[in-house]
């Protein structure tokens, strides 16, 4: 059922993306990126791509986890789950390359829950061959799907835009279970596979991932006004909610060193919020953050990066549930909630307590390193609850456009590497 949805939802929403008015022209490496952000023939089965979870009709996570509040999304081989909860494509443009912080002692940047790439390109490249997602066994195969692909015409599309014949790439050998290695790989498809990666981060710095045109963006700029409620919000999210500690709510200067890029709402920094864990995750898997990828263990012998995930942008936080890189929390409602309450309230077994976000909450899925100064015990009332919400739900894109505002400027692009 999963696949119909989200094969129609594509269709639409690729064509509209070519098709909108209020969108800028596409270079060709962009609509080369475009195809192939869409295309489920790159995946194992035929039935998974880019899009199916990070679909723009749904702010770019996984339509089924939005519909049907599923924590995680299922893989091209429908058995197998990933243990993570897709975050949002949008804006993930902006966040910078993965580097330690020495002045203020964390790490920042990179892309996914744990910064395991460095640019929008690098983290394309991954689903492709990860077990849980797209399945394929290797580049090599992953080539061949398209050196032989009719619809998309990707042989023109690749002279056109990188002057690469695919058809000079040798046809694939292997069986499509067992992966050939990379020293077996005929000339040619590294670098196919590479430029196909780079050309959908390109095709994710496009407007569609990074619109601005928000409430909150027609406010800044002057054309618009906050309800009562969400001007309440706005000054708890900056006051006593103390959400812009990380979630930042000022423009910040772009790459050019003279345009300003209007609040990303994140500082791209990690940070373990005492999330508890999502005992409804098949296999009912402990994620480790941060501090579970191999090369930072190696750097961090007293374990001071485990639990920690990333600051994600709050910028179409109102489409995107469920919340937290596990998927626990079932509504913007409940999450605001647990910010608020994490220490006051008892403690449960699991999520699936009847008491789960009303009389407790269940202890951190990783106890090491909780924010115990930040979040926990903000005293806010459940009115002041609301009113954050409020404020939040004006993040969401496409409120100009749907009230007849004028297109606002956009910030310019980084670049890719």
């Amino acid at each position: 059922m999963k696949t119909k949805i989200v094969s129609s939802l594509c269709i639409v929403a690729s064509s509209m993306l070519l098709m909108h008015g209020t969108v800028q022209a596409q270079t060709t490496v962009e609509q080369l990126g475009e195809a192939l952000y869409f295309d489920q023939n790159l995946s194992l089965n035929g039935n998974q791509s880019c899009a199916s979870c990070h679909d723009p009709a749904f702010g770019f996570v996984d339509p089924d986890n939005v519909l049907n509040g599923t924590p995680v999304s299922d893989g091209s081989i429908t058995t197998l789950t990933g243990g993570l909860n897709s975050p949002s494509a949008a804006y993930a443009a902006f966040s910078p390359f993965f580097f330690w912080d020495g002045n203020e002692g964390l790490y920042v940047g990179g892309q996914f829950w744990n910064g395991r790439a460095n640019t929008l390109a690098e983290q394309a490249a991954g689903p492709f061959l990860n077990p849980v997602e797209m399945a394929m066994p290797d580049k090599w195969s992953v080539v061949e799907r398209l050196r032989t692909s009719a619809v998309p015409d990707y042989q023109t599309m690749f002279a056109d835009v990188y002057n690469i014949d695919l058809s000079a790439v040798l046809p694939y050998t292997g069986d499509y279970v067992t992966p050939v290695d990379e020293a077996d790989f005929p000339p040619g498809v590294l670098e196919v596979y590479d430029r196909m990666a780079k050309a959908i981060g390109e095709f994710e710095k496009t407007e569609p991932f990074t619109k601005f045109d928000s409430k909150f963006d027609y406010v800044l700029a002057g054309l618009a006004t906050l309800t009562k409620q969400e001007e309440k919000g706005r000054k708890l999210f900056n006051q006593q909610g103390k959400c812009v500690l990380c979630h930042l709510s000022e423009p910040t200067i772009a790459p050019d060193g003279v345009s300003q890029i209007p609040p990303l709402f994140t500082d791209f920094t990690y940070d373990n919020l005492g999330v508890p864990q999502n005992v409804n995750i098949p296999g009912q898997p402990i994620d480790p953050g941060l501090g579970g990828r191999k090369d930072i263990a190696a750097k961090d012998p007293l374990g001071l990066q485990l639990g920690k995930h990333k600051v994600m942008s709050l910028r179409n936080i109102e489409l995107t549930p469920p919340y937290a890189h596990n998927g626990v929390f079932a509504t913007l409602e409940q999450i605001v909630h647990f910010y608020n309450t994490r220490d006051v309230l008892g403690i449960c077994g699991d999520n699936n307590d009847p008491g789960f976000g009303v009389t407790c909450w269940p202890a951190p899925e990783v106890p090491q390193n909780v924010n115990v100064d930040e979040l926990g015990d903000l005293r806010l009332t459940a009115a002041q609850e609301a009113d954050i919400v409020a404020f939040l739900k004006t993040l969401s894109d496409g409120w100009g456009p749907a009230n007849n505002m004028p297109a606002l400027p956009r910030p310019p692009m980084p670049p890719m590497p």
